[in-house]
């Protein structure tokens, strides 16, 4: 999913930068998923190198291609709730 898409799920379709800040807080905490969320264009947005590294073996590692240019295909990956 997107950061816009969690926030318009939650009740709030501007709060994109507030999902950022609540998985950068809660993560690990809570035991968020993450590393499942992108951008709206398909990105992996994390500036900080190390987590973005992370993120990318993580999607990787379920078996989600993540391009050399650290984009995801949303049309094949995206997850749409019901």
């Amino acid at each position: 999913m997107t950061y816009g898409q969690i926030a318009k799920e939650a009740g709030n379709p501007r709060g994109a930068r507030q999902v950022v800040r609540v998985l950068h807080s809660m993560s690990r905490k809570y035991n968020l998923p993450w590393h499942r969320v992108i951008n709206a264009k398909g990105q992996l947005a994390i500036p900080n190198e190390e987590a973005n590294w992370e993120q990318r073996t993580r999607l990787e590692e379920e078996d989600i291609l993540v391009s050399s240019s650290g984009r995801v295909n949303l049309k094949e990956y995206q997850w749409i709730p019901d």
